[in-house]
């Protein structure tokens, strides 16, 4: 117990005896039981509470992502158009040179590019 042993506990309780006496040693080992009991209870419940938070933190944290409606089946068996890039504004610049795919076609003579 608490890595004491026998004799040890026995020097204990031998000054204790001396320093308090015969007659206040009883309430005191009562005093000394419902502290430690309170401790115990009050450890107890700060473990629950530790618990209940740690429970009810993973369902806070992840809300469920809203369902996606169900897509339709192609009723007439071909695919549906490629989506195509918005066009930019009229007031955007042009990008710079370089930024993006070539084009297919050489813009100075108009001519498809081998390839």
């Amino acid at each position: 117990m608490f890595g004491i042993g026998f004799q040890e506990m026995l020097i204990i309780l031998v000054v204790v005896l001396i320093f308090f006496g015969p007659k206040r040693l009883p309430d005191l080992a009562k005093s000394l039981g419902k502290g430690i009991a309170e401790f115990k209870k009050a450890s107890e419940e700060v473990r629950k509470g530790i618990e209940e938070a740690v429970k009810e933190e993973p369902a806070a944290e992840v809300p469920k992502a809203p369902e996606a409606p169900p897509v339709l089946a192609d009723v007439t068996g071909t695919a549906p158009p490629p989506l195509e890039a918005a066009p930019p504004p009229p007031d955007a610049a042009p990008p710079p040179a370089g930024a993006g795919p070539e084009p297919a076609v050489d813009p100075k003579n108009a001519t498809p590019r081998p390839g």
